[in-house]
């Protein structure tokens, strides 16, 4: 897989029609995982103004400033032209410079920095804002095969640092020593970038969002690993596995432990298209409330993943949104116990034309170190 497959030129006519459908001039796209989609630039985010327009008809440009132009350069993204801006000057008349003609609306990268979307208005009086990604989502939710192939590679690279688990995951080691280990050892196995490393033991594991402390753990108690990164296609991993070290697991623990491991399989098996995505949400909420932990799945099911770790679609209660062959999201029901501990099962999933296909494939059962 090159990364010029990642991110083909044909990326940007289609974004255009697309723009001219939606009833907009123009997306204007600063930093972020829009841009780097349709351009294939990681672009720095900062006070200094980087901006793609994209106008419904004619030629796309990425301003830049200066001294990052070589970097602007080098993405593997084509179909645009730079246009650069020296430091101290007025980056924001080359924007409306860059949009032919008259402009009634625009579509703005969803999380611009306010500072930008208020510029924006003064150099653009009386022109409508509105989100790009009433354009983008449709394109982004659904993966191409290059794109499957992206985060099938991040799936491997974080598994193979799951397998290791047992070199660093330790009674009497503390929570941050384990994750100071796991960062390193998410780069060595490819990753550009760690995203986020939470090691959660004991009742730190009742927390779905703990991170790391400086508390040791415990011999025998359940610990919570859920890592993940950024590879240099710009593709992300997530994936959540639950320990045991130094002693069986509490007896309360192992029976909930079963009931999510069923919960978990069934709604990675139930993954087709056409099946809405509250609909998976209920298979495995289901499974966990029928043993009576309903109360004690805190989150949704899961959540789209690609060039962020968080996208659409996301499995939760309410998303009527059928899937549909290509979107890529976590299946990670989890249980968890206030005081006590807690578990959480997450593979990367894609649906396929005839079903779902689990990009982390490492044991799902309870892993006893």
């Amino acid at each position: 897989m090159g990364i010029e497959e990642l991110y083909p030129a044909a990326r940007l006519s289609d974004a255009q029609r697309a723009t001219a459908a939606a009833g907009l001039d123009a997306l204007l796209l600063t930093p972020g995982s829009d841009l780097r989609y349709l351009t294939g630039y990681d672009a720095r985010e900062g006070e200094r103004l980087t901006c793609l327009v994209l106008p419904a008809e004619g030629e796309p440009t990425l301003i830049v400033p200066v001294l990052e132009r070589p970097d602007a350069e080098a993405a593997p993204g084509a179909g645009f032209r730079i246009v650069d801006h020296a430091d101290g000057t007025d980056p924001w008349p080359l924007v409306r410079a860059a949009l032919p003609g008259p402009v009634r609306a625009v579509g703005l990268a969803d999380r611009m920095w306010a500072q930008q979307v208020l510029a924006l208005r003064d150099v653009l009086p009386g022109v409508a804002q509105r989100l790009a990604s009433e354009v983008l989502r449709e394109m982004r939710i659904r993966k191409s095969p290059a794109e499957v192939a992206a985060l099938a590679e991040a799936g491997a690279a974080i598994d193979a640092v799951h397998l290791r688990m047992g070199e660093w995951l330790r009674p009497g080691r503390t929570e941050r020593e384990v994750a100071a280990d796991l960062a390193a050892e998410i780069r060595a196995a490819g990753h550009a970038a760690v995203d986020f490393v939470i090691v959660a033991a004991g009742p730190n594991g009742a927390s779905p969002h703990h991170g790391t402390s400086d508390r040791p753990i415990g011999a025998g108690e359940p610990v919570v690993v859920d890592i993940g990164g950024t590879m240099p296609s710009g593709y992300r991993s997530d994936c959540t596995r639950t320990y045991v070290t130094g002693g069986p697991a509490p007896a309360e623990f192992a029976d909930y432990y079963a009931v999510l491991w069923e919960a978990q399989r069934a709604a990675v098996a139930a993954v087709a298209p056409g099946v809405a995505a509250e609909a998976l949400d209920a298979v495995a909420r289901d499974v966990i409330t029928a043993a009576g932990f309903g109360d004690a799945f805190l989150h949704r099911t899961g959540h789209g993943i690609g060039l962020d770790g968080h996208e659409e679609p996301y499995v939760v209660t309410g998303n009527r949104l059928p899937l549909q062959a290509g979107m890529a999201f976590s299946v990670e029901p989890g249980i968890y116990l206030a005081g006590r501990h807690g578990a959480r099962i997450e593979d990367i999933v894609v649906c396929t034309p005839d079903g779902g296909q689990r990009l982390n494939t490492t044991p799902t059962e309870l892993v006893a170190l």
